[in-house]
């Protein structure tokens, strides 16, 4: 008997490793991508077996049509200020579908009491998930390796440097890759309802050691360069990035500087049976993106 699994957010960082991942096994799934705009979910249809829907929050009958004969989803939004209220969106149509799993993309911290304004956002959506009455799992991750890839690698290719306000603060980064990799596993497998799952790489890195690691790869020099916040801000209110959107960033930065985002895990082995990609790799493996 086949499963049908809705990857919601298809055509970010991480949905679109689910997606790819799930296409390549064989077998009884059927792999349905949600994008906000089908124009961006083009390349996915070159993916074997996999069926592109609209997903239009304004509209119902978009909605309908996504979540139909759906078993189990993969739940990611976008960070956007009503991120909230669009998950609660998704999570009411889940429920009247009869979706029997949800598997959410969540953030590392999402559980602390008082926690930062990313993490509670997404503790507000466990939260309703789990009043949903829908089986759950929530998936934790540390900041992604591909940040790199899509915020920093402009600069480092046209100045050899990247900026941030982090200072020494280590981050056990890790890949989207390993991220999906896990989901994969929790969808199309069993026993992991009603769990959270913290997912880190190997290694708590900081941004120094990020940029000598970028350096050796490269074979041409990375330097990091240790933004004071309020510069930080004024540059990404230059940017157009919205005043909650800097505040939130910024707070996690803090998170970061103080030390708190260096705890490593081992969940992604235990859940795969492969150890997760070191940043060496990531960065071998997208060397193209940093030259």
């Amino acid at each position: 008997m086949h499963s049908t699994i809705l990857i919601t957010g298809a055509t970010g960082t991480v949905g679109r490793e689910v997606v790819i991942q799930l296409s390549m096994l064989e077998g009884d799934v059927r792999v349905r991508a949600g994008v906000h705009s089908l124009i961006k979910g083009e390349n996915l249809k070159r993916l074997p077996g996999v069926e592109i829907v609209e997903i239009d929050f304004e509209d119902q009958a978009s909605l309908h049509a996504a979540f139909t004969h759906v078993d189990k989803v993969f739940l990611i939004t976008p960070f956007a200020e009503d991120e909230v209220e669009m998950a609660k969106t998704l999570i009411d149509e889940a429920k009247k579908k009869g979706v029997k799993h949800i598997v959410k993309l969540s953030a590392m911290g999402a559980d602390a009491t008082p926690g930062i304004t990313l993490g509670r956002r997404h503790h507000e959506i466990e939260q309703y998930i789990e009043d949903s009455g829908i089986a759950y799992t929530f998936l934790r991750p540390s900041s992604f390796m591909q940040n790199y890839q899509n915020y920093d690698a402009e600069s480092i290719k046209r100045e050899g440097q990247f900026y941030q306000s982090t200072g020494n603060g280590k981050v056990a980064y890790i890949d989207a890759r390993d991220i999906a990799a896990v989901g994969v596993e929790i969808l199309t497998g069993t026993g992991h309802e009603g769990k959270a799952y913290d997912l880190t790489g190997l290694e708590a890195l900081s941004n120094y050691e990020v940029a000598q690691v970028l350096s050796e790869v490269r074979r041409k020099q990375v330097t990091f360069v240790d933004v004071p916040e309020e510069a930080a801000r004024q540059a990404m209110l230059a940017q157009q990035i919205p005043e909650w959107m800097v505040d939130a960033l910024l707070e996690l930065n803090r998170l970061y500087k103080a030390g708190y985002g260096g705890n490593i895990t081992d969940t992604v082995q235990q859940i795969t049976g492969r150890v997760p990609h070191t940043f060496r790799e990531f960065v071998q493996d997208h060397l193209d993106s940093f030259v």
